[in-house]
């Protein structure tokens, strides 16, 4: 080889090396919220190009995509409740806020400093295109399917306004407040015929369903009880409505270290007879628990006689079709399983034509299936399920197109940035979002993660994904990646939520500047059944989550290609947590550690009064104390990099405030970060960016040194 071939070789090399900044890999355009019109002949979704966020639509029979808002700042001002017009002239959308936050959701997010924080909007624009108008301050929009007028919330009740073209100074008509009640309303849902309006609201420990008809004077309250009563849903014809009703707060205090239970059922009321009826009630057993989705049962009601709902009560979360008419009857007891195995159903959707469900999950032939999200098609009333995508991508968020087939849905794979498609029965599938992929983007430098399956400290399998762009010649540093929540799940590719999309590019980033990345999907995860996501000693009741973490940690130590003494891990919110506990416990196996906004002492979330009266509650707060960092502060001596925001409205600010302050006082190395004004998702690239560059250049600084 002559020396100028060589030269050119390396130069390559070093090229290709540099443009694969932190930059390129993340800034890719990612599509979220996608919708139909009624018809599915209109498509309308969100797009995120490095914090800029707009909406885009697209219209049969070419579908070629359309940006509606021109919104050019990336100032942490998400777009989300969108939603077309059931005559298709408009189109609706939220700006504003964090709605993924566990606390304070609608409070004003300002991480980019302006002297008067914007509030949470609702706005409208229309669908053809022209003035982008706001409607008026609030959420929760819900467009009638009558005529363009749409029912939202402002300040917890309900308010009326119209859709029009009216207005010219951006401004349009003045809504109108339909009520005043205590409490917070919410879930609000249009009758078939426009007329009345069914709500939820919740007062304190309990939940009531209420009823308006428009032009009247007076609330019709819906069977109350003594109990949580929510997710009202109206019958086609409108002459019935159904809704769960749970156990309501109260009673005499119970165990604190055991884990709580509240059981359902599905109630129908009848508009006409003026009487309610249990439909069916969830086994009462830890499966039969209302923990899904996020402690709530999604229903839906596509024909008279059918409903279906979404449950956990087999184990996995699925699809379930029980007939409306069996009500009180001894069939009442036997909903259809629509969609049985051994997988998790993610998101659903009902067809055009109300005849089937398009739902995604982690299901397939083979083991790695488990990791990835693919679509499947049901019909609503028996299981007769089939698979529409199958192979070594990521596809989710279906919606039905017409009644031909057609779909449209979002695709990834693990180079593949998430993209909006057209998929028709008939094959030539295609891109709707393809030309906004970034020049600079690196695909062909992304390593294909690969699935592992470790067996964690007590033999429990824990599935990972393993990033390694060597040949396995050498002794490389290496990490272990963390997800939050805990319910989430790392998938093989890129995810179908924009955060974990960026921990996907900061994993391949990592992995491209020379180290092996290991994320795992450690117990209390989703994908892997109820066992796997409610064990019983998890969290503050014993962090049994950190067997899988430290059992990662000793699988990577004993490969050929690792470098057993340079091992960090990193995680944010509850992979912070573990993180930290990881620190704590195991200094001499992790040798570093990035804790994003991580919990560390579970026994500020223990009420006093509880503590001092629960049968188990001196026990309760020991074990609380054992299952947090704050426990094992005397042998962390790793160096460690703490980073926060501090409008952070799911892990308090506190907590980091805390932990810095013992390991300062012990002289453990300690670094920090600071993200003033921005919430616990980074709803600003910007500082998204600036946090994922601190975290791979720590890693570099105490990893990679010779």
């Amino acid at each position: 080889m002559t020396r100028s071939l060589l030269f050119l070789i390396l130069f390559s090399t070093t090229a290709f090396a540099q443009n694969f900044t932190l930059d390129a890999v993340k800034s890719f355009p990612f599509p979220s919220d996608l919708v139909r019109s009624k018809k599915g002949d209109k498509l309308a979704w969100v797009i995120n190009e490095k914090g800029v966020r707009n909406v885009y639509v697209a219209q049969a029979p070419d579908f070629e995509a359309r940006k509606v808002t021109n919104y050019t700042l990336d100032d942490g001002q998400e777009i989300t409740s969108v939603s077309i017009s059931d005559s298709g002239n408009w189109v609706v959308f939220v700006r504003g806020g964090d709605h993924s936050a566990e606390v304070d959701e609608l409070r004003p997010v300002n991480p980019s400093g302006a002297l008067v924080p914007q509030n949470v909007k609702i706005w409208q624009v229309p669908f053809a295109g022209g003035l982008v108008s706001t409607v008026f301050e609030g959420d929760e929009p819900v467009i009638s399917p009558a005529k363009d007028d749409a029912v939202l919330i402002k300040d917890g009740q309900p308010w009326l306004a119209e859709l029009d073209t009216t207005s010219t100074d951006g401004f349009l008509k003045e809504p109108i407040r339909l009520f005043k009640t205590r409490g917070s309303v919410t879930k609000l849902q249009w009758s078939p015929d426009g007329e009345k309006i069914a709500f939820e609201v919740k007062r304190d420990e309990r939940s009531f369903i209420g009823v308006l008809t428009l032009g009247t004077d007076q609330i019709k309250w819906i069977d109350p009880s003594f109990a949580k009563d929510t997710n009202p849903k109206w019958s086609p014809n409108g002459k019935q409505l159904a809704f769960i009703r749970s156990n309501a707060l109260g009673g005499s205090i119970d165990s604190l270290t055991s884990k709580k239970k509240s059981f359902w059922s599905i109630r129908v009321f009848d508009m006409e007879a003026d009487s309610a009826k249990t439909l069916w009630s969830a086994p009462k057993t830890s499966r039969g628990s209302l923990i899904y989705p996020g402690g709530e049962v999604k229903l839906f009601w596509p024909k008279d006689q059918i409903l279906n709902f979404l449950s956990y009560h087999d184990g996995w979360p699925h699809l379930y079709a029980i007939n409306t008419t069996a009500a009180g009857t001894a069939t009442s007891t036997t909903p259809t399983l629509l969609t049985p195995g051994n997988f998790a159903v993610e998101h659903a959707s009902l067809s055009v034509d109300g005849n089937y469900f398009l739902f995604d999950g982690n299901m397939g032939t083979e083991a790695v299936d488990k990791d990835h999200r693919h679509i499947g098609k049901v019909s609503i009333d028996k299981a007769d399920m089939q698979s529409l995508s199958i192979g070594s991508g990521n596809e989710w968020g279906a919606v039905s197109l017409n009644t031909d087939g057609d779909i449209a849905y979002i695709k990834s794979s693990f180079k593949n940035i998430p993209q909006v498609v057209i998929s028709p029965k008939s094959g030539n599938q295609k891109s709707l979002t393809e030309n906004l992929v970034t020049t600079g983007y690196p695909q062909d430098l992304l390593i294909e993660p690969k699935q592992v399956t470790i067996k964690s400290l007590d033999g429990l399998q824990i599935s990972g994904q393993l990033y390694d762009n060597s040949n396995g010649s050498s002794k490389k540093p290496a990490i272990v990646y963390l997800h939050g929540g805990p319910t989430q799940q790392n998938l093989l590719g890129w995810h179908d939520l924009n955060y974990y999309s960026d921990m996907y590019a900061m994993n391949q980033f990592l992995a491209n500047a020379g180290f092996v990345v290991l994320s795992i999907n450690y117990r209390s995860g989703t994908g892997y059944g109820h066992e796997f996501q409610f064990p019983k000693l998890s969290g503050n009741l014993g962090a049994y989550e950190y067997l899988d973490v430290k059992a990662a940690g000793e699988w990577l130590s004993k490969q050929s290609f690792v470098d057993a003494k340079k091992i960090g891990l990193y995680g944010e919110a509850y992979g912070g947590y573990l993180t930290a506990l990881g620190l704590a416990r195991d200094s001499k196996l992790f040798a570093a550690g990035v804790d994003i906004h991580g919990m560390h002492d579970w026994t500020n979330d223990i009420q006093v009064e509880k503590q001092t009266r629960a049968p188990d509650g001196e026990w309760a707060t020991d074990l609380s104390y054992l299952s947090s960092p704050i426990s094992g502060v005397s042998t962390w001596k790793s160096p460690t990099l703490f980073i926060h925001a501090d409008d952070d409205r799911d892990i308090p600010y506190y907590q980091s405030v805390d932990i810095i302050n013992r390991l300062l006082k012990r002289k453990v190395p300690v670094e920090t970060m600071v993200i003033v004004d921005d919430s616990h998702h980074w709803l600003k690239y910007s500082n998204s960016l600036k946090v994922m560059n601190a975290t791979a250049n720590f890693f570099k600084a105490k990893l990679m040194k010779k």
